[in-house]
């Protein structure tokens, strides 16, 4: 298997190029599936406060015997946390449950702008990395006005947007946003989960002609879009499959014919971050 490759981001930290997600792997099954993904090569494991099984990752972190330093762990502030004692009291509760002293990437998880208080979320989040609670901060389903919005206000851009993004939904526009505003785009639900497209031709034909599975296609696609993908899977094979995505390369034409799957609206539920709301 090729080397994992690594993107800088904006406050000079790193990120493996690609990530395990947790979601919704709990209890002893989920602990070890979350150790699976790290014995196969994972060092980028996202969690968050509303997937509840922060304790099964650092459980699993300490299972794997990995040193601190080489496992990169993402969690989020649900939007319950949102004001600005109750974010950083989030933030603090997170490393209790995870058993760390700090994370390494920290997202809002949700605007919830019917609320408005995201930019004190995003306050919170800049002092706690001021006070190395917290490597990096970032956001996740955030649009163009919701990053104009906290980068007005205290002068730091997120080095992370964590957005849905898969073939029926390439985000074009926010990711020319994060590439102009130099913030890396993240992905959940990389391969559109039950709307992945398998069996389309741009992606089955891609597949035989590298010799790879379809599956191991969208997330080559995810690489060279500069989409950092966190795939889940609680099948060991599956993990490491997922992570061999770096031996080959899709031809322009591949990339674009997987991009044109697009569709109008092509969000899984709907969560549109103007209007749904996570707390």
């Amino acid at each position: 298997m090729a080397e994992i490759p690594t993107h800088t981001l904006n406050d000079g930290t790193t990120l493996p190029a690609i990530g395990f997600g947790t979601y919704p792997l709990r209890g002893e099954d989920g602990t070890a599936s979350i150790v699976s993904a790290l014995e196969a090569g994972y060092r980028l494991v996202d969690t968050a406060v509303n997937y509840e099984n922060e304790t099964e990752v650092g459980e699993a972190l300490r299972r794997s015997g990995l040193p601190r330093d080489e496992v990169f762990v993402t969690s989020k502030i649900p939007g319950r946390h949102h004001g600005y004692d109750d974010a950083v009291a989030s933030v603090r509760s997170s490393l209790e449950r995870l058993g760390l002293e700090r994370t390494d990437l920290h997202l809002i998880h949700w605007p919830n702008p019917g609320q408005g208080r995201y930019v004190e979320a995003w306050r919170a989040l800049v002092a706690l990395r001021d006070e190395g609670l917290v490597r990096s901060i970032g956001v996740s389903n955030f649009t163009e006005e919701h990053l104009e919005r906290i980068i007005d206000d205290t002068g730091v851009t997120p080095a992370v947007n964590q957005v849905e993004l898969h073939p029926r939904f390439p985000q074009e526009h926010m990711r020319a946003v994060h590439d102009r505003l130099g913030i890396r785009t993240e992905a959940w639900s990389p391969m559109g989960k039950r709307r992945a497209p398998l069996e389309e031709d741009a992606v089955a034909s891609a597949a035989q002609a590298h010799g790879v599975s379809p599956g191991q296609v969208i997330l080559r696609w995810h690489v060279q879009l500069g989409s950092l993908p966190i795939p889940k899977s609680a099948d060991p094979g599956r993990q490491a499959q997922n992570l061999d995505v770096f031996g080959f390369e899709l031809t322009p034409d591949q990339v674009a014919a997987i991009s044109s799957l697009a569709e109008p609206d092509g969000r899984l539920f709907g969560g549109d971050p103007d209007t749904h709301e996570e707390m």
